[in-house]
């Protein structure tokens, strides 16, 4: 272990606070933002979708960076560098909005693809439970920020303040991670580790030539990309059957806050389950139903839809990032495949608004949409099945 075990637990909680906070502050706050700037409908969803596509590219750079000069320095830098992003994003025009959101999805990548490998390293035994407490305190950091945004807002006196105020959060996170990466370098004697490189004598595992690989990674894309849609068009869909939009940001808000559930309970389940094929069943089949229930009663079912959701979502998410650790032998292979899930991952999330939102503009309805994204469900579930085997990559 390189640190004490609880500020190492302090450290990946705060940082985990995080990974979805600086991307669920400004969706509540999108109309503030195009009326400001004058935006149209296109350039106002590339506020939201570009983190989500640097989300993907910066992944492709982060297992190097972890080898190159090490785990806690990284997530450090993530850190500084995210709250950085939420402050660029505040500046008086149009193009820092932009630059803001890559800066932050960047960093969110860095974040996201490191964490996995480092609990592999620093909790080989408890990699699941730990699992668990990550996805689930960056899922309840998305649901404060959420339901506070447009609070803060009014508090604060307008949409930058409310916006800029998380900084504060990636500036607490990173001084948790300072000293544990001080006490790092006291006991090596020179320099924090990287997630380990595999030995002279075994060859690195080439996870983009494993079909185990690809079905993980497929599996994290799917998840994504249904998230991702509701993040975008949920509220969208409840206004467009009649639902108030203070009563849809509150169905919204109680969606997210039942991810928690999914999150914290099903990396725990999973961890003690040899196969996980009955947890893929169940996560992807609350999600369906959830879908389902959007298209048949929208509005009169709202919340029973937004519960399940939540909960398939949370456990979805949950089990995939608990499928990189336990589909894997060691953490080096751990964090190359987190970069490889999540590379592709978010990718392929960043086109499920777009399309969910062409579709929807093409056909007069959501009905097509959200059976499109039946069908994504009923491909995670069988590519999921594959992907629970209990195997290594």
């Amino acid at each position: 272990m390189l640190a004490h075990p609880a500020l190492l637990l302090v450290g990946i909680v705060l940082a985990s606070l995080n990974m979805r906070a600086a991307l669920a502050s400004v969706s509540p706050l999108v109309s503030e933002l195009a009326e400001t700037y004058g935006l149209s409908a296109a350039a106002s969803s590339l506020v939201t979708s570009v983190p989500v596509l640097f989300l993907g590219l910066g992944a492709l750079v982060a297992p190097w960076l972890g080898r190159r000069f090490g785990a806690e320095r990284v997530l450090l830098a993530a850190l500084l560098l995210l709250g950085a992003g939420i402050l660029v994003r505040i500046l008086p025009t149009a193009a820092a909005l932009y630059a803001g959101g890559v800066l932050v999805g960047t960093a969110i990548a860095l974040l996201n693809v490191l964490m996995p490998g480092l609990i592999k390293r620093d909790f080989p035994d408890r990699a699941a439970s730990m699992t668990s407490v990550y996805t689930g305190a960056m899922i309840a950091g998305a649901t404060l920020v959420a339901a506070s945004s447009v609070p803060l807002e009014r508090v604060l006196g307008g949409w930058q303040a409310s916006l800029g105020v998380w900084s504060l959060l990636a500036v607490v996170a990173a001084l948790a991670w300072l000293p544990q990466l001080l006490i790092a370098r006291g006991r090596t004697g020179h320099e924090v580790r990287a997630v380990p490189a595999a030995s002279v004598a075994a060859r690195p595992v080439s996870v983009w030539r494993s079909a185990l690989a690809w079905q993980v990674t497929l599996f994290m894309g799917l998840q994504s990309l249904w998230t991702y849609v509701l993040i975008a068009w949920m509220p969208t869909i409840f206004t467009d059957h009649g639902m108030s939009r203070s009563t849809a940001g509150v169905v919204f808000a109680f969606n997210n806050l039942m991810q928690v559930v999914g999150a914290f309970a099903v990396p725990l389940l999973a961890g003690r389950m040899r196969s996980q094929r009955p947890l893929i069943v169940l996560v992807t089949s609350l999600v369906a139903a959830g879908y389902a229930g959007l298209m048949a009663a929208p509005v009169e079912g709202a919340w029973l839809w937004s519960a399940l959701l939540g909960v398939g979502q949370g456990g979805a998410v949950g089990l995939a990032l608990t499928l990189i650790v336990l589909r894997t032998g060691d953490a080096a292979t751990a964090a190359r495949l987190s970069g490889m899930a999540q590379t592709v991952g978010y990718l392929l999330a960043a086109a499920g608004p777009l399309a969910a939102g062409a579709l929807h503009q093409a056909s007069g309805s959501w009905t097509l949409p959200l059976a499109v994204v039946l069908g994504v469900c009923a491909t995670a579930l069988a590519l999921g099945l594959l992907a629970a085997r209990n195997r290594t990559v």
